[in-house]
């Protein structure tokens, strides 16, 4: 199969209900079909700094943002095929490179062993493979910081019959880079990191929330346009990976932080407060006691 991997494109967020979401679904019905993945269940495992650089990054909401991952469309075996993916962001267009690649082939080069790889590397798409070791390389040693997944819905323009568009040519899509997904149940952890382990995490939607992408080089269909306005859905800012760091794992951080200055600062305090009373007790008896290592001798 053969795999689109160089993408730009607008991508517009949407938080919607399921209602909603059965609702745009049978306005898109006369015009698009799932596409070749349909549904799925899509496991992502994002990689960061030890102190998650890139994620601190992206909640700024600067103009310019970039993440690594690797992507699995099903539950993945050491040689399954997975996507090492580079994803930037720039003036709120999405730039994004795409290597597909064996599993474990994929985790090694991520961390940093493409050193050991040889000729398989060498053998990937010159300009891909650049861009992902320029990231490898300059943000320095990265590791997997957290499992995403969620259950997507995707969509895509119908094709046009040849008799349709009247023409000889093979059936066309109408808007070939225009698409449309669902995910729910997106669930969230930072441990297990295996594109082979179970679906389980934190949520980080709201029961019965459904997110919505919409994907396009240029502007929405007409037909799309009064299926949002009628239903009252208008564009957001969500960040799977930006929500799980600022929700769940920064708090945690925070609370590590405190409670390790809490417990340096209270070993000070015993420091200090061992030593004043070492000085008061010779200074009640001066001249009179003598130190034999830590017990006091009173003298005769």
């Amino acid at each position: 199969m053969a795999f689109q991997t160089v993408f730009k494109r607008y991508e517009l967020k949407y938080m919607i209900t399921r209602d909603q979401k059965d609702r745009i679904l049978r306005a898109m019905e006369p015009y698009m079909v799932q596409d070749k993945f349909g549904r799925s269940t899509i496991r992502n495992i994002y990689f960061d700094t030890d102190d998650y650089i890139l994620a601190r990054h992206s909640i700024a909401k600067p103009d310019f943002k970039e993440k690594l991952r690797i992507r699995s469309y099903a539950t993945a075996s050491p040689d399954s095929t997975v996507f090492v993916e580079l994803k930037r962001k720039f003036d709120h267009v999405v730039y994004k490179r795409r290597v597909a690649l064996p599993k474990n082939f994929a985790m090694k080069w991520t961390q940093g062993f493409a050193g050991r790889l040889g000729s398989e590397l060498a053998a990937l798409p010159t300009q891909m493979t650049s861009e992902i070791n320029y990231f490898l390389n300059y943000y320095g040693t990265l590791r997997p910081a957290v499992f995403l997944s969620y259950d997507r819905l995707a969509y895509r323009m119908r094709d046009i019959p040849a008799s349709v568009s009247g023409s000889d040519a093979p059936a066309v899509q109408t808007a070939p880079d225009f698409r449309v997904t669902f995910d729910e149940n997106i669930l969230f952890r930072d441990y297990d990191m295996s594109l082979g382990s179970d679906i389980y995490g934190t949520p980080l939607l709201e029961d019965g929330k459904v997110l919505m992408e919409i994907k396009c080089s240029g502007g929405i269909p007409l037909w799309m346009t009064p299926v949002l306005s009628e239903q009252h859905i208008y564009k957001t800012s969500f960040s799977k990976y930006g929500t799980a760091y600022s929700r769940y794992i920064q708090p945690e951080m925070q609370r590590e932080a405190v409670a390790l200055r809490q417990i340096a600062a209270a070993a000070k305090a015993g420091s200090q407060n061992a030593q004043a009373g070492t000085r008061t007790t010779a200074e009640l008896l001066p001249g009179s006691i003598t130190w034999a290592h830590d017990t006091v001798i009173l003298g005769a």
